[in-house]
């Protein structure tokens, strides 16, 4: 099972937690170059009296997403260096509880979330054109696609190491629980949201969508029994956010090939989503014949040894 994967390393509690300080402090040190950036740009001064939406249009959206991303980057190292060394476990076992790690669910789950959210903003453009303006510029566009197809599946796959992975397992072992990681994780992942322009432009609603997120990543984590599944449908996610459609008021704001200009309701943003999850579980659920749902998200922890 995933989470007892945690029993083949040193699951110690004191070493969860040093990890986890561990990661912040790289987090924070890789962010530390944006943040120099942007005082070079617009002056100490001027950039505290800034809004978070203000501060991401002051270098070109290609340079901002650079340096956005790349504190992720260097997460997603430290997690796997943090697993393999301080709980001297194989890095197979952070991701899932297979022989090996299964690309071929990777590239499922990242098909057809591409393939709904497509199909998604199709319908939108088709219903409401004076929704959106064409955005394409050849050279900022192709500058922006090598960008988020080098480091967006970095940054995803740095958020589910750490969400569904190595919190997962930490607090499951822990707590000798997998209900309590799933609402830990959630909740969690909705809050460290709860900073982004999306949410001061739309209210704090908008984080009851980033912890259904959650709630829906852990779900098929749990009954997949691996991270592979999550991987895809979070990376396929960010590169369809961040490639086709910018607005004004995103985390992302990129040389994207449309922008929303229409005045954003918060129903819309958490109805679509729902629908979304909603088909691609059901896909999920009937392809890998999933079954005893009870056991393997509310069932207890053990050490198997």
């Amino acid at each position: 099972m995933f989470i007892e994967n945690a029993y083949k390393g040193k699951s110690d509690g004191w070493r969860y937690i040093v990890g986890i300080f561990l990661i912040v402090l790289i987090y924070f040190m890789a962010s530390m170059p944006f943040g120099i950036a942007l005082m070079a740009e617009a002056g100490a001064g001027k950039l505290a009296g800034m809004s978070e939406t203000e501060m991401l249009s002051v270098l070109e959206p290609n340079t901002t997403l650079f340096y956005m991303l790349l504190p992720f980057a260097f997460a997603f190292f430290g997690i796997l260096m943090i697993s393999r060394f301080l709980h001297d476990q194989p890095l197979k076992f952070l991701v899932t509880s297979r022989s090996s790690f299964d690309w071929s669910r990777v590239a499922f789950s990242f098909l057809i979330v591409t393939v709904l959210a497509v199909l998604s903003l199709a319908i939108d453009l088709a219903l409401s054109p004076e929704n959106y303006e064409w955005n394409y510029d050849p050279k900022r566009f192709f500058g922006l696609v090598l960008i988020a197809v080098l480091m967006i599946p970095l940054q995803t796959t740095a958020e589910e190491l750490l969400m569904r992975g190595y919190l997962f397992q930490g607090i499951g072992v822990a707590l000798k629980s997998r209900l309590a990681p799933l609402l830990i994780t959630s909740i969690s992942f909705g809050l460290l949201h709860s900073l982004n322009p999306e949410v001061a432009k739309l209210g704090y609603g908008l984080i009851s969508v980033y912890i259904i997120t959650g709630l829906f990543l852990g779900i098929i984590t749990l009954m997949d029994q691996g991270l592979e599944l999550s991987i895809g449908f979070h990376a396929a996610n960010n590169l369809v956010i961040a490639l086709l459609v910018t607005s004004d008021w995103t985390a992302f704001q990129t040389n994207s090939l449309y922008k929303d200009v229409s005045d954003p309701v918060l129903a819309e943003y958490i109805i679509l989503p729902v629908i979304i999850y909603s088909l691609v579980g059901f896909i999920l659920t009937k392809k890998y014949k999933w079954s005893s749902w009870k056991s393997k998200l509310t069932g207890s922890v053990s050490n198997p040894s």
